[in-house]
């Protein structure tokens, strides 16, 4: 799809009706598309997935001949920008709206549209494939959400790296044609420009010619003007800089930048796989046993399994050669530690720190412990957070004006939205425990605020939390610890 695409966009326009289909919105604009660009984008995707057909299909050679299979692989990528995803975003997030019944508002339409969970999915996405798109629109009287995935976000115009417009493909197949739906998202005076198209190509190379949208979508329409000041739709990004094309408004892939180090770990993983299947022995056998002959019966036979390849055939005469084996010990530990070497350096380049991927020999694992506030895992953490909580914020700034303009919910617009992400991972509760004790007892927290800390409640639960250790204080007349003491106050 990228292929086609990208040739209509940079040189096929006007053979293709686009631009006289776009009129004068596209007329003066310079459409620059780098196509290396979308060709990384669908690496990323099959590494994502888990098969590059360069990198997995392997060629080998049996005494039967040539063959292929594919490579056994630890599918690093995916683990990568799924461990991302869930450090970044999850249930413990938090948006806040400095207004109760917009707070309401966007909660309930999050809540309808399964935004966390497919936000966080999508966000997997952005960070396997450089980047993800959401727009929301009106239908039925409701706000609803489409998540995009890199591969369907193609930039017509940006400013600053913010992008202002963009053509959303969607392909498809009826009757053994293939189709390209095209949404276009143009700004004209102010106002939001939605253009929908359809196209249809035989043959399922090129974009092909245009075709009556109402065959295919009856339900939309050619053109809508939506009169709103923020573009429908916002693209999220890993916040890592392109150093593909310096110029593209685009992110790159968490791994753009290990894919050496991704391509040796599969190596040394499909050798560890293969280790147990070849390392045990080798057969060496005459060339002239491995030959079919045939018997008496007419029926060609075979000394060996010709397709085995622990059989090696060399050179030699009947007289004077026999079969003989070589024992090969394993190298389990030598391919485990050669593994976390490179799941090492892996993760240095994929923005967490070392350590955080192990191979045990049975599974790949990620770390569990807390990490501190210093550590590149952290750092990085907090880093995407910048971009995910501006593109968050945009959003709902989006749905409240669409919403505005859709007479769904009446706003002003102007409200202050905060992102609280979980930094949990950084935090160690003993370590945790024992600092405000030593703030309550140097008289510097209140021991109010150390519980409200401690036990991550509201000032209020605090508070009755306290009430009830004072109560029970009076009449328990067991000893208590020192830290308890210094924490809740000494019986009295």
């Amino acid at each position: 799809m990228f292929k086609r695409l990208i040739n209509a966009l940079k040189g096929g326009l006007i053979r293709l009706g686009l631009i006289k289909a776009l009129g004068d919105v596209t007329e003066h604009k310079d459409i620059e598309v780098n196509k290396e660009m979308f060709e990384k984008i669908e690496l990323w995707k099959n590494l994502y997935k888990g098969y590059h057909k360069p990198w997995h299909n392997i060629e080998y050679n049996t005494i039967k001949g040539p063959g292929t299979r594919d490579m056994e692989t630890l599918n690093v990528a995916k683990v990568a920008a799924a461990e991302m995803a869930s450090l970044v975003f999850n249930e413990k997030c938090s948006i806040s709206i400095g207004d109760t019944g917009t707070e309401d508002f966007i909660v309930e339409q999050f809540n309808h549209n399964k935004f966390n969970k497919r936000f966080q999915d999508y966000l997997e996405y952005s960070f396997a494939h450089g980047g993800m798109a959401i727009k929301p629109y009106i239908e039925d009287g409701q706000i609803k959400l489409t998540f995009v995935t890199a591969d369907c976000c193609i930039p017509i115009s940006w400013s600053n790296d913010t992008i202002t417009e963009m053509v959303f493909p969607n392909t498809f197949t009826k009757k053994g044609k293939s189709y390209t739906h095209l949404e276009w998202h143009l700004r004209e005076n102010g106002s939001n420009i939605i253009r929908n198209e359809v196209y249809e190509s035989t043959n399922g190379d090129d974009l092909g010619y245009k075709v009556s949208l109402s065959d295919h979508f009856p339900d939309l329409e050619e053109e809508v003007v939506i009169p709103i000041k923020r573009t429908l739709f916002t693209y999220f990004k890993p916040n890592t800089a392109n150093n593909i094309d310096t110029r593209s408004p685009l992110g790159i892939s968490l791994f753009a930048n290990a894919l050496d180090t991704m391509k040796a770990i599969h190596t040394a993983f499909d050798s560890f796989h293969r280790e147990f299947r070849l390392g045990k022995k080798r057969i060496y056998v005459p060339a002239h046993m491995v030959k079919t002959v045939i018997d008496e019966q007419g029926v060609p036979v075979r000394y060996f399994d010709a397709t085995d390849e622990a059989y090696e055939a060399f050179g030699g005469t009947e007289e004077g050669d026999k079969i003989q084996e070589s024992i090969i010990e394993l190298r389990v530990e030598e391919h485990i530690s050669g593994i976390n070497a490179l799941l090492n350096l892996y993760a240095m380049q994929t923005g967490f720190s070392g350590g955080a991927f192990t191979f045990d020999g049975n599974s790949m694992k990620t770390a569990t412990e807390v990490v501190s506030e210093q550590s590149k895992t952290f750092k990085s953490k907090q880093s995407h957070e910048t971009i995910i909580e501006s593109g968050l914020q945009d959003l709902i700034y989006t749905i409240l004006e669409l919403a505005n303009w859709g007479s769904i919910y009446k706003n002003s617009g102007n409200f202050d939205i905060t992102v609280g992400f979980d930094d949990s991972i950084a935090e160690d509760k003993g370590s945790e425990i024992k600092q405000q004790i030593q703030l309550v007892t140097s008289n510097l927290q209140s021991k109010k605020r150390a519980i409200m800390r401690i036990h991550d409640v509201t000032e209020k639960e605090a508070l009755e939390i306290l009430t009830e250790i004072n109560e029970e204080n009076k009449v328990n007349l067991l000893p208590q610890t020192n830290e308890e003491s210094l924490l809740y106050g000494a019986i009295e």
